[in-house]
Parts: structure tokens; sequence; C-alpha cells
């Protein structure tokens, strides 16, 4: 096993400062670290310190985290600390600008989502800059990493609240009701993608009332449709290789899309509401609701596209705006967790806090290379880009991850 430890001060005492800066996205009211998750790093013996306000718009007060053992310190400060966590790292939510790469500093451990396979260039950039960075969107989906899969925590909340966002804005109410002046029908759902957000969008629909609708490429989806009360479309399609990698649906041909579209057209028209959330990681997100089928759906009708972020599921979303066509309106969330911070932030920060608890271990960072849950997130190391895929995206030759020139304490 390839083990490697840093962070040691000139008595060799083991020293690790864990900072949480402030987000500063457009719209990204979450935050890294809630104040409990700070008082568990604190009994494992770390520090902690927090820009001013780097919780608030999540409602944890700067009393809150030092009530937690937290330090306050200025923003610079927090970025002198030997690990920094945070939602959105540079390139999490678009290329990265001068001013997030100019905050980096050579030996920085950084842990966030960074969209490393969305943008290749702003992880070179990162990785130049010296730093040791952590994706953890790029966590793999096996069983030993589902406390630290930051993807499924905030997909659960995405698929929650894409239903309450189309509820709000439909011309219906989702449960059948009876009345003394007659019998309202319920709503009819349509779900597609049947990941973790699906599942939640589709749960969530049904405690409301609607009659739900589900399909998936992936044909072992229907058990998962049916367990939580919806009804599996089935389409006849090849579906033959459409199970990708780690959970996840892989990217199909053309002409599978076509056929698709075809097929799902008139289960679009008779829905009220069509929830889109399928995704395929580091690509755009496939297009399978057609304009056609958006003009066949019934006035006042309402498209959530949850992958509005990858580009869509639809082919009118515009991300973060709504649009109405043929009185039909398509409506393209691109953080939907951001709108219910509290909740969103102390499931990631869980999520934050366990990966922690892998890496940084008593004597500082663990680099263990035969782990694959480190190997599937490290994006950069020792000044370049050393995960396989990020660097496909770049067009260098891959090499995997290289050897850090860090003091050596595991064999």
């Amino acid at each position: 096993m390839h083990t490697h430890e840093v962070f040691f001060d000139e008595t060799g005492v083991h020293v690790t400062t864990i900072g949480l800066p402030r987000e500063t996205a457009r719209g990204e009211a979450r935050v890294a670290l809630v104040p409990l998750e700070v008082a568990a790093l604190r009994k494992l013996g770390h520090d902690v310190i927090f820009e001013p306000g780097a919780g608030t718009s999540s409602g944890f007060s700067d009393e809150d985290y030092a009530a937690r053992g937290a330090t306050s310190a200025p923003r610079a400060e927090v970025f002198d600390a030997q690990v920094v966590v945070c939602v959105r790292a540079p390139g999490g939510a678009g290329p990265a600008t001068d001013g997030e790469l100019a905050e980096l500093r050579p030996g920085l451990v950084l842990v966030g989502m960074s969209n490393p396979l969305g943008n290749p260039t702003t992880a070179k950039q990162v990785a130049e800059r010296g730093v040791t960075s952590f994706a953890l969107e790029l966590v793999p989906r096996i069983t030993r990493a589902q406390a630290m899969d930051v993807l499924s925590s905030q997909a659960v909340i995405a698929g929650y609240k894409s239903v309450l966002v189309a509820a709000e804005r439909s011309d219906k109410i989702f449960p059948m009701l009876s009345t003394a002046a007659g019998t309202l029908r319920p709503t009819k759902v349509l779900v597609v993608g049947v990941g973790v957000a699906g599942l939640s969008a589709i749960a969530t629909a049904r405690r409301l009332g609607a009659v739900v609708q589900a399909y998936d490429v992936r044909p072992e989806a229907r058990e998962q449709v049916e367990s939580v009360g919806g009804k599996f479309v089935e389409l006849s399609l090849d579906t033959s290789g459409a199970s990708g990698g780690g959970g996840y649906a892989a990217a199909m041909g053309e002409d599978f899309y076509r056929r698709q579209q075809e097929l799902l057209t008139s289960t679009v028209a008779s829905n009220d509401i069509v929830i889109t959330t399928a995704q395929v990681p580091g690509r755009r997100a496939p297009v399978i609701v057609t304009a056609a089928m958006v003009s066949a759906m019934r006035p006042g009708s309402i498209v959530i596209d949850v992958a509005a972020a990858q580009g869509g599921n639809c082919e009118l979303t515009r991300p973060d705006e709504s649009v109405e066509v043929d009185g039909v309106t398509i409506y393209g969330p691109t953080n939907l967790p951001a709108t219910v911070p509290a909740h969103a932030s102390q499931l990631y920060a869980k999520n934050v806090g366990n990966f922690l608890g892998l890496v940084l271990g008593p004597h500082g960072l663990v680099l263990d290379l035969d782990d694959p849950i480190v190997t599937s997130s490290l994006v950069s190391q020792g000044g370049t880009v050393v995960h396989p895929a990020v660097q496909e995206a770049l067009g260098v030759p891959t090499a995997g991850p290289q050897q850090p020139a860090f003091v050596t304490t595991g064999s």
C-alpha cells in the first residue's frame, strides 16, 4: 500500500488547520461545514477557522461556529490553512476567475466540488498553483464511499425540491380531491431519469398524491421506480450498454436518442408535469424532451429540467430561466439544493467530514494511492493534473496519480 502523510511543524508536532471560506458563487447559499461537523473535526484534533459570514446564508451564525470551537479569521488567513473546504471550488461554478486562482497557494489541500471534467482548464490552472485538489463529485459510488457521496446527498434535495417547484407553478393540485362540487382527478407526473434525484422526485410526487410514471434508459431501474410507488415506462429500445460504471447511465448514440424521443412523445404529452433528471458524468446531458414534445403537451403543463446545469434534457431549456412555449412552462434550475441551504448544507457537511476522516490521519494528510476513493477524487498534486479522465479532457497522456513529493511515513 502506498501511503503518504504531510503537515508537520518544525518541532515534528502534527498540525492540521481546516479553513472554511464564505461561498462567492452566484446563488450559492450552502456552506461546506456546519457547526456540528466543526465539533466533530475538533474532537479528531483538527483546528477549524472560518471566514465571518460563512454560514449566514444557511442559517448558521458566526456565534454558532465559535460555540463549537471554530475561530473567526479574515478570508486571506482562511486560505492560509493547510486544508480548505468549500462547496464550489474554482471551476465548480464555471471557469475560475483570476481572483479565485490568486487565493490558492502552493501546498494547499482543496476539497470541494470543482467540476474538473466540465472545466478541465481550471483544473490545470489549480494544479499549476501547486494545489492538491480533491473533487468530491468524483467520489466513486461504491458502498464504502456512500457516506461521502455529495452527488447523492444533494440529488435527494434536488429531486424533492423539483416537485415542489412544479407544484407551485402548476395550474392543478396534485392529489385527487372529492368535493360536493365534484371530483378533481390527480395530476399526472412523468419523471425522466431514475437516479437519486429521480427517485426522490417520484417519492415526493407520490406523497403529494400525484399519479407518477418514470422512465430511465437502464432497465434495472424498473424495480427502483416501483419501490417508491411509480409506474415504469417501457420503450421498445435496445438498452444493452446503457448502464455505465458506478451506478450511472452511459452515453448512447444519436440514433438511440432519436428513437427514444419518438417513442416518448405520446407519454410526455399525456402528463401534466415532466421532471427530467437524466445526466451522464462529464458529458452534456442528453436531449430527451424535444420542442415538438413540448408543443404536444396541454397548455398549463410544466417541464422542470433538473439537468439544466449540464445543458438540459429539454431542447428548450435555458439555465435558470423560465420559458413559455405554446402555453407550456419550461424551467431549468441549476442549483436546487441551494434553495434549501440549511438541510442541504447539513448533508454536504457530513459528506465532507467523512471524506476528511479518510484523508486526514493522526499525523496529517494521508494519500493512500491504493484506495479508489482517493484516486478517483484526487485531481491535482505536485503541480500537475493527475486524474486520468481530466488528463484525457485536457488532451495530455494519462499517467494516473503521481508519487507526491511529501515526507513518507508509511510503506
